[in-house]
């Protein structure tokens, strides 16, 4: 599927604050962690295994930031998505989403 564009809308509601956290500032990083959600779950969307390495650089990003996003795509209110993953080795792993 590689080369393929995810053209579906996203299921997310970007008229209300979807992120939190202690240092999370809706003005300062809202709109940048939402771009960056977005990126994501188009990029996982294709159903390919990945490293946070290859993530981060097909989205632009950095593998702590990369990482976080999959972990939103697991909660509710970005869809519950089933990010699965496997060892590689290494302390490496590689993911796919898989609804």
């Amino acid at each position: 599927m590689s080369g393929t564009t995810d053209t579906r809308q996203s299921r997310f509601d970007f008229t209300k604050s979807a992120f939190d956290g202690e240092t999370y500032d809706d003005d300062r990083d809202g709109a940048r962690l939402h771009r960056q959600l977005e990126a994501v779950r188009r990029v996982m969307a294709r159903g390919e295994w990945l490293t946070l390495k290859e993530l981060a650089r097909r989205v632009g990003g950095s593998e702590p930031s990369v990482s976080a996003r999959l972990r939103d795509l697991r909660k509710a209110r970005f869809g519950r998505h089933t990010i699965a993953r496997r060892y590689v080795g290494e302390g490496v792993w590689r993911y796919r989403m898989e609804r």
